[in-house]
């Protein structure tokens, strides 16, 4: 299994000629330079100018979206979004346990639980089985909401996530959903560039959250974004996001509890940058994740591959390796050898502050967390 594993990290080191080789570094060949003296020299370094509007008509050209809402950073994106979709504390939000904890922690913000359902193998993403067998079970309608029959609360909103970048079988989720009242919220933190047939994720539930951190497929060092095909929700997200100040020339008047969460003119100039790369961005992930897939396709271990019907950003690959042990071990030898691997993040249902929260048996997500690696995936 040694040298198996071994020949894993040597063909990652043909497709990296580097010393130490991360997970997945950014990429600043553009304009990014250009873009953030210009904006310096406006004097608008901060949330005035025109930097963030021009990021968010370019993310909203991009996604197909009718409106788009540049924030702080992805979770604040998906915060707002819940809150949007009217997710009151004391309330629940049907998610996922695959997924970083911004998801929850987006939840938690507002007060609110999360509740788990099961995702599917060939996505990674929520499963509309899954969450459809939940609900039969557990929901009852009462006055045109649905309520939870073991806690009486309401699920006030479902969460799925677009899972490395892979779209999960959103049409379903919100078909599902639309049936019991529930309006959807796409985590599409990771998923810039990923679409369901012709159509972009993030543009298919009530609202959707995208990452602009740091390790995404394109960053301004942190930020994020709300996609909403809803010009009264863009109006609020804007209004929210920018201390709820009423307009005003001189006066500062707010008329409720807003939040300082607007992204900042330097973020967006890098922003506008990256988003001249993207198609290019792409373009080379597709070729990193073919040359994955033809090296591993007489291989004894699973590499992951999108299912037919959709397009995924190829965020991060991953590799699925056949027990815990193995997968130890060669998280442990390609670290050492200076390739930067990393396993699932720990189930969020197995968080200290989840641990009490209801969930489905969680099998398929179970073996994820067991088996799963994600190789280097940057754009060389």
């Amino acid at each position: 299994m040694k040298n198996q594993l071994s020949d894993i990290i040597n063909f990652i080191k043909t497709l990296y000629a580097d010393d130490y080789i991360p997970l997945h570094r950014p990429v600043f060949k553009g304009n990014e330079k250009q873009y953030l003296v210009d904006c310096i020299d406006s004097n608008f370094v901060s949330t005035a100018g025109i930097q963030v509007e021009e990021f968010e008509k370019d993310v909203a050209l991009f996604t197909g979206s009718k409106y788009a809402v540049a924030v702080v950073n992805g979770t604040a994106a998906l915060q707002i979004s819940l809150q949007l979709a009217g997710v009151e504390h004391d309330e629940e939000v049907i998610t996922q346990a695959v997924s970083f904890i911004a998801t929850c922690n987006a939840i938690s913000y507002l007060g609110a639980r999360p509740v788990f359902v099961d995702v599917d193998l060939d996505t990674m993403g929520m499963s509309p089985g899954a969450l459809d067998s939940f609900l039969r079970k557990n929901s009852i309608i009462r006055n045109g909401r649905t309520y939870n029959k073991t806690t009486g609360k309401r699920f006030a909103a479902c969460c799925p996530m677009h899972t490395f970048g892979t779209p999960c079988r959103i049409r379903e989720i919100v078909e599902i959903c639309n049936n019991y009242g529930i309006p959807v919220v796409e985590d599409a933190a990771e998923s810039l560039g990923s679409f369901v047939e012709n159509q972009h994720v993030g543009t298919l539930g009530k609202l959707s959250a995208v990452s602009f951190n740091g390790n995404k497929i394109i960053t301004t060092g942190g930020g994020g974004m709300i996609l909403t095909e809803d010009q009264a929700l863009a109006t609020r997200a804007k209004h929210l996001t920018t201390t709820a100040k009423v307009p005003h020339p001189f006066m500062f008047v707010h008329d409720e509890v807003g939040y300082n969460f607007r992204l900042p003119s330097l973020n967006a100039s890098v922003g506008r940058a990256q988003m001249e790369k993207l198609d290019e961005i792409i373009r080379i992930k597709k070729f990193i994740h073919d040359k994955y897939s033809n090296f591993f396709k007489d291989a004894k271990w699973n590499f992951f591959t999108a299912p037919d019907n959709v397009t995924s950003n190829y965020w991060l690959n991953v590799l699925f390796l056949e027990s815990a042990a193995e997968r130890d071990a060669f998280l442990k030898q390609s670290n050492s050898d200076g390739v930067m691997t990393r396993p699932l993040w720990g189930l969020l249902s197995n968080q200290a502050m989840f641990q009490d929260c209801q969930r489905d048996d969680l099998s398929n997500s179970q073996w994820l967390e067991s088996h799963l690696v994600n190789i280097p995936s940057s754009v060389p």
